[in-house]
């Protein structure tokens, strides 16, 4: 496992890490966990990452860590707790951080984000953007100085308004998922550089594209979901076209992908398994990919440089894209797979 500096905090971490999302009840629970944790340490992973509004994770992961004994870089965020919650109320934030210490049984929180800072309608974390303020930039830096806390940063999906925040120059960490993958490239425009410029450490969420990039999905591509637009669908054919005439496996090209970038600090993988981990540190340790190679990805990224705005933000491939209570809409517009 090769370790890469987290910007300018003095951590190093290694270069693929475990999401908690799925360190919790929505994987394998506490047995499957404590499995997982052992079989990444043996492995070389030395961070997770969790979150209050990951279900259980804290939790489930923190009886994990205590139980392994092993030295992990841990990062926990603010938001979603207590509820009803109050990002403009330090006792909530106080609460959260006492929650999140005790349920992972440590005093020093490794790395502090803010959760989901780019989504004022989610969390109304600010209560002005210029200069940037709010109750969680004090608490923040009364934390780090004091040692309670090594690290601080932001979490979040979108990029412009990501791309402002990590400007203040104010965090030291950028958590970015959804906008930096094989085809989807928002992140390389403004923000990746940005986080660069201001020294700050960047992972990276969502490598596999929270699935659609996990396997292979010909049959339904062909049939052209009601949802997917013709140039996804080109886009699309044309990657599965590119992995039968190389040979490559889809997440361990997904993953080489971001891992060439040198300025990606470490790859998030939501693996539920043994077998998951171990294939992804299996891909990663090939190293970054040949420049021809990212050349020819970045033609079938072209194809659809931006997101068409009613595509759905995570790829429903392989899932039902309605809930049960507009199924028969569901299966009505099937007419529309052509």
């Amino acid at each position: 496992m090769q370790y890469r500096p987290l910007g300018r905090t003095g951590i190093e971490v290694s270069e693929l890490s475990l999401g908690g999302l799925y360190a919790s009840s929505l994987g394998g629970g506490d047995s499957e966990t404590a499995q997982l944790l052992a079989a990444a340490s043996e492995l070389g992973i030395n961070y997770c990452d969790t979150a209050p509004a990951y279900a259980d994770s804290e939790a489930t992961l923190g009886k994990a860590l205590q139980a392994s004994g092993k030295p992990f870089i841990v990062s926990t965020k603010f938001g979603g707790r207590p509820l009803p919650f109050d990002p403009q109320n330090v006792d909530h934030l106080k609460q959260s951080l006492a929650e999140s210490r005790r349920l992972l049984g440590r005093e020093q929180i490794d790395i502090l984000l803010i959760h989901e800072p780019d989504r004022p309608q989610q969390y109304g974390w600010w209560s002005n953007y210029k200069p940037l303020a709010g109750p969680v930039l004090d608490l923040l830096k009364e934390l780090k100085e004091s040692g309670q806390v090594k690290a601080i940063g932001l979490a979040g999906t979108t990029v412009t308004e990501m791309t402002s925040l990590v400007r203040t120059g104010l965090f030291d960490v950028l958590l970015t998922a959804f906008n930096y993958n094989l085809l989807f490239r928002e992140a390389e425009e403004e923000l990746l550089p940005t986080a660069k410029e201001q020294g700050m450490g960047i992972i990276v969420g969502s490598a596999l594209g929270q699935g659609f990039l996990g396997r292979r999905f010909d049959q339904e591509v062909l049939d052209r979901p009601f949802w997917m637009t013709r140039r996804r669908r080109e886009q699309l054919l044309r990657l599965y076209t590119f992995l039968d005439e190389t040979g490559f496996d889809l997440p361990e090209l997904c993953l080489r992908f971001v891992l060439s970038n040198p300025d990606v600090s470490t790859v998030l993988i939501g693996a539920k398994t043994r077998e998951q981990l171990e294939t992804s540190v299996t891909g990663a340790k090939l190293g970054p990919l040949k420049p021809e190679t990212l050349s020819q990805l970045h033609e079938i990224a072209a194809m659809l440089p931006h997101r068409p705005y009613e595509e759905p933000m995570i790829l429903p491939l392989g899932k039902t894209y309605y809930g049960p209570g507009i199924a028969n809409m569901g299966a009505a517009v099937q007419v529309g797979k052509n």
